[in-house]
């Protein structure tokens, strides 16, 4: 289950301001699994360049969480668009007012996301807050996780090609990448057939499809239609093709050593 591209402009409307907006975006943007966002360090966030590394995970173990090496290490590092990099700037903004205010009860993790007091933020926490937010927003249930087909599948749809996509998700195959999102490949085929035929210029798409400039005679004499199953319906032939020396169908053509005016041009 994903939302729309619509859907999903209607939740991060919806969260701006949100202490964990970022978090979320990394998730819906960038396809962040849940425990690689929680787990995100400062070491590995990098704004200059627009790209963090995710290189660490918080896992849940029952009630208890502890810290490890994320499911995959493929492609590690991770670009940001520029709303992402400025959602994680301000963030570290807050981090800091929060570190100010908690004074000597603030517990360093080293991690972006954390609780008010700087400890590792539980992953079945920030699931429970996701699933309030969608209530609040009104908007079709899904499952944290689906955030990360979100990013994937609108990623695909907007034309970024399948390698970059597994690039982004740290599959370690592309084969991997198309397994799972089947089903957004066709319509993206559909429009990569649109956007290739877009790019060559056409003055008129001329008749019955044939190429433009090309031109048709009819064949519809009354003799035609007689004792000639084949000639029941009009013959259309495309004179730019045939050099202006078709015969018509069933007969040789007189000068076979002349060649089609549109292969002379060609060749």
């Amino acid at each position: 289950m994903v939302w729309t591209a619509e859907q999903a402009g209607q939740f991060f409307d919806h969260i701006v301001g949100h202490r964990l907006y970022a978090l979320f975006r990394l998730y819906g943007y960038r396809g962040l699994r849940r425990g690689e966002g929680c787990g995100l360090r400062l070491i590995d966030t990098h704004l200059q360049a627009r790209s963090i590394e995710v290189l660490n995970q918080i896992v849940q173990y029952g009630w208890e969480t502890g810290q490890a090496q994320p499911k995959t290490r493929e492609s590690a590092a991770v670009a940001l668009d520029e709303g992402t990099a400025d959602a994680l700037a301000d963030r570290l903004t807050a981090r800091k007012a929060e570190r100010l205010a908690a004074g000597a009860a603030w517990a360093e993790s080293g991690l972006v996301f954390t609780e008010l007091d700087g400890s590792p933020l539980r992953p079945a926490d920030v699931t429970e807050e996701f699933q309030f937010l969608v209530r609040q927003a009104g908007l079709p249930p899904i499952r944290l996780h689906d955030l990360r087909h979100c990013a994937a599948t609108l990623a695909l749809a907007a034309g970024v090609d399948m390698k970059v996509v597994q690039a982004m998700l740290r599959h370690a195959s592309e084969s991997t990448t198309s397994q799972f999102y089947t089903t957004v490949l066709p319509e993206v085929a559909r429009a990569a057939a649109e956007k290739v035929a877009l790019i060559i210029p056409r003055t008129s798409p001329g008749p019955l499809g044939l190429p433009s400039g090309a031109h048709q005679t009819t064949m519809d004499g009354p003799e035609d239609h007689v004792g000639s199953p084949e000639m029941t319906k009009p013959q259309v032939i495309d004179v730019m093709t045939c050099g202006g020396g078709c015969a018509p169908p069933g007969t040789r053509t007189p000068n076979p050593l002349v060649k089609s005016q549109l292969l002379c041009q060609l060749s």
